[in-house]
């Protein structure tokens, strides 16, 4: 487990994380931030159709797995069978969780990512600019706000 999470989750107190398979990884959240996700998730429009999807995919394979005192947590065989990952895996911080990856499934992410990222078409600008006034960013296609890209070259990220 990375070391910052590791910290992080010590000065709460922690001895858990909650693992579950989200798109072709294993996503660990902290207990805290996984009830915040529970809660946002019961928010939800409780009859949708996708949203029915989404509670039962994610909640039904999450299981707590406990941190033990070198900081290593023990991935069920279940949950490490069904996202490809065997001896060595990528561990990656995303905001409030981590992700841990078969290399190969991470690999082919990061190419697929880059040329999403390369397609001229998103024109996304990070940061994005300020909207006067708060209003909503112009809208594009299919009404989705349009977002421009400030530096087409500085699109690739490494791991």
């Amino acid at each position: 487990m990375p070391s910052a999470f590791r910290r992080a989750l010590a000065d709460k107190g922690a001895g858990t994380v909650v693992v579950t398979l989200l798109d072709q990884c294993l996503a660990a959240w902290p207990p805290a931030e996984w009830a915040r996700l529970e809660t946002q998730l019961g928010a939800l429009p409780a009859f949708s159709k996708a949203v029915k999807a989404l509670t039962r995919l994610l909640v039904s394979r999450a299981t707590d797995c406990a941190i033990d005192v070198q900081g290593r947590i023990r991935l069920p065989p279940l949950l490490r069978q069904a996202a490809g990952i065997e001896r060595d895996a990528v561990v990656v911080g995303v905001l409030n969780r981590f992700e841990v990856w078969s290399p190969v499934t991470w690999s082919t992410f990061l190419r697929e990512s880059e040329r999403l990222l390369d397609d001229v078409s998103l024109e996304v600008e990070w940061p994005p600019p300020p909207t006067p006034g708060g209003a909503p960013p112009s809208a594009g296609p299919g009404g989705r706000p349009v977002i421009h890209r400030r530096n087409p070259a500085a699109s690739s990220f490494s791991a």
